[in-house]
């Protein structure tokens, strides 16, 4: 395709920033349009993460570990001290601690997908999708699933969940709900109503921002990936000169060393978030 007739920049990136979906979407809230991309590579690299940790158990030994063994050590090592700080419950830790380095793993791959070459695997999906007689400027493929609001909302409602689980398996089904509606204002009746809101506020809002964190962060890194990958196009269409290319690559390599450190944090903190909340369904009020 020849320049003039290629993508502008606010094409190019809704473009990018459109999914894969099994149907166009009704309104702005569709519960049966599905995010396939999204699905896709969140299983993926959901796969990949168990079979690499279960690489690690299966190879595991007394001796002098490899590098990945110790990798893997130090990271259980990490991760299991955050939960004995937090849950002090034994038993409660044999099922909550593994849950939270499997979140890490899997939220840390996710956010990693960033780091790839903003073109590069929707481009070879718009090969396939071509050769397959589909419409090359349709094929949508997102390959960040934690910049999908759904994803990281999914993941924190199972959060919510598990804390919904240790709530009731701590304190009783009866426990769990008189501290619905005795805390934290205290046992009378006149205020079971507002205990009871101010509890599901606190749930609703706990869920929603543990999953907007996430999205947030991620979205926003996924952008920065596209304004540079436009940088390097009008570089490569329109400038003369090299100050443009040059300033794509120092910009690329710049933001790609920094999002090291977000993607790493970001999983950190889901995961620590994670904890504390399943922490928290521990404690009686």
């Amino acid at each position: 395709m020849s320049v003039e007739h290629g993508p502008t920049a606010g094409e190019y990136i809704v473009h990018h920033l459109t999914h894969l979906q099994n149907k166009p979407m009704a309104g702005v809230i569709d519960f049966s349009v599905y995010n396939l991309d999204s699905i896709f590579w969140s299983v993926l690299l959901g796969v990949v993460a168990s079979f690499f940790l279960w690489r690690a158990a299966r190879g595991a030994t007394a001796h002098a570990p490899g590098r990945f063994q110790a990798a893997v050590e130090i990271l259980v090592e990490m991760v299991d001290s955050q939960a004995k700080g937090i849950i002090h419950n034994a038993e409660s830790r044999k099922l909550v601690a593994p849950l939270a380095l499997t979140v890490f793993v899997w939220i840390f791959l996710m956010n990693a997908m960033d780091l790839f070459p903003v073109d590069l695997f929707p481009k070879i999906w718009e090969i396939i999708y071509g050769a397959n007689g589909g419409d090359a400027h349709h094929a949508y493929m997102r390959v960040v699933p934690s910049a999908d609001l759904s994803t990281t909302l999914g993941l924190s409602t199972s959060v919510l969940l598990v804390c919904v689980f240790y709530n009731m398996k701590i304190k009783g089904v009866g426990g769990w709900i008189h501290e619905l509606f005795c805390a934290p204002f205290g046992a009378h009746p006149l205020l079971w109503p507002v205990n009871f809101i101010m509890q599901m506020i606190e749930f609703a809002a706990k869920t929603v921002s543990h999953g907007m964190r996430l999205f947030g962060n991620m979205y926003a890194g996924e952008l920065v990936f596209m304004l540079i990958a436009l940088m390097g196009g009008a570089a490569a269409t329109s400038l003369p000169g090299i100050l443009l290319p040059i300033g794509h690559i120092i910009a690329g390599s710049i933001w790609a060393i920094f999002h090291i450190m977000i993607i790493t944090l970001q999983a950190f903190i889901f995961m620590m978030l994670t904890l504390v909340y399943v922490g928290q369904a521990h404690d009686a009020h």
